[in-house]
């Protein structure tokens, strides 16, 4: 009885592998012929049975599987990673059995594969399809976790796709993995152009400055990423409502730099989104204090100041702006917006006065104050104007002010806004 079993196991055995094999053979014929339907057919004829078949046969199934699934993959990321995943069972089975049958062919494939990720990210990203690079780029990061500046781009691609739990999450694992993005750069001085040429290698570099075709060869290191990316995972979990998260990434990013300028405007990005206007301040005039030169520094802390209700030092800010950068035509017009806006109590006094004669009076004094607040502003909106004539809304409101001054330069200003408006 049990010769019998055995000798019944044996012929089930001998059954499987000849079927099997004759679905492989008709699988890889299809897949020569470009019939994909017919080889995924009997792929999935032989996949029922590969748990029972011995690795030379598993090596076969995975590298006819990463063939079929490559050649109608297109733009299918679903597709190419079921490719990939395909070719790297094939190295990792016959890695462990010794045989190199089909490894070399799968590695081979498998760099064409990711080559193509990269091409049709850059592709994707010029058309402004960002979701797609991202995915894309993660795939070619999960294909060989060496090349991690993939992760890196996947991540910054997601952030610009507005698909901020996949950044967080490839943010995260940058940070698990202790990625810095520190990359070394090779240049040379062109002898003929002049110009600073980039090298792919240092061997390559090297050898152009020995044949004598270049000259200064440099190798340069980038900047770790390690500040932008706790930032940037900062600055997610603000737009997802997580504060203390936030706070945490923040102090992170400031332990790992605490001398980046750029990281401490990011903390004061995020405590101003946050609604925290004084900690805004505190820090931008931390910033100042190391940048001192910086016309953009002081129009934030313009900004700040007035939304704190300090119009007095947010005019102050601004002139400070003006002083650095004399064409600086938002902060003119800011300081014209909130000289502007005293015009309101001006006004609403002169409304409430009455009709006797210390009232007329009062009308009088306020009407030339206002005319003095409008003599006032002038400068500054004529300066914007000067800056960028484009301006329709700063030509809208110098036209009315000149208009309320008596001033000629009102039809000039009305010319102008005609012809910005298309002549309407």
């Amino acid at each position: 009885m049990r010769t019998k079993f055995i000798l019944a196991f044996f012929l089930t055995i001998s059954a499987i592998g000849f079927s099997q094999k004759k679905a492989l053979s008709a699988a890889k014929k299809a897949i020569k012929s470009g019939d994909i339907e017919t080889a995924n057919d009997a792929l999935n004829a032989a996949e029922g049975q590969l748990s029972a078949a011995d690795d030379k046969t598993k090596a076969l199934y995975y590298f006819l599987k990463g063939q079929a699934s490559a050649a109608n993959a297109g733009d299918s990321v679903e597709k190419i990673e079921s490719s990939a995943n395909a070719y790297n069972k094939v190295i990792e089975i016959e890695k462990a059995s010794g045989a190199k049958k089909h490894s070399d062919q799968a590695f081979t494939n498998l760099q064409t594969l990711r080559q193509a990720l990269v091409e049709g990210a850059i592709k994707d990203q010029k058309e402004g399809n960002n979701k797609l690079a991202s995915e894309k780029l993660y795939l070619g990061y999960k294909t060989n976790k060496a090349d991690t500046l993939y992760l890196y781009y996947a991540a910054s691609n997601a952030v610009n796709a507005k698909e901020y739990d996949a950044a967080l999450n490839y943010y995260n694992e940058l940070v698990d993995i202790g990625f810095n993005g520190i990359e070394e750069k090779y240049t040379a001085t062109n002898k003929e152009s002049g110009e600073v040429d980039s090298f792919p290698s240092k061997d390559l570099m090297t050898v152009s400055v020995k044949t004598g075709t270049h000259i200064k060869p440099e190798t340069i290191k980038t900047e770790s990423k390690k500040s932008e990316i706790t930032k940037n995972i900062a600055l997610i979990y603000i737009s997802q409502g997580k504060d203390e998260e936030a706070m945490k990434a923040m102090e992170a990013a400031k332990r790992e730099n605490p001398n980046d300028s750029s990281l401490l405007q990011s903390e004061a990005d995020m405590f101003y989104k946050l609604g925290n206007i004084e900690k805004y301040k505190e820090i931008m005039e931390q910033i100042v204090a190391n940048d001192p030169e910086n016309p953009d520094l002081f129009y934030n802390l313009g900004v700040s100041a007035s939304k704190l209700g300090d119009n007095e030092k947010a005019i102050e800010y601004y002139n400070k702006a003006l002083e650095l950068k004399p064409d600086y035509s938002s902060a003119q017009i800011n300081i014209a917006s909130v000289l502007l806006s005293r015009e309101k109590d001006i006004v609403e006094e002169m409304n409430k006065l009455g009709t006797s004669s210390s009232d007329y009076k009062k009308y009088d004094a306020l009407k030339v104050k206002r005319e003095n607040l409008y003599k006032e502003v002038v400068p500054y909106l004529e300066g914007a104007i000067k800056s960028k004539p484009d301006n329709i809304e700063a030509v809208r409101t110098l036209m009315n002010i000149f208009y309320q001054l008596d001033d000629p330069k009102a039809e000039e200003m009305k010319g102008k806004l005609k012809a910005l408006e298309g002549g309407n």
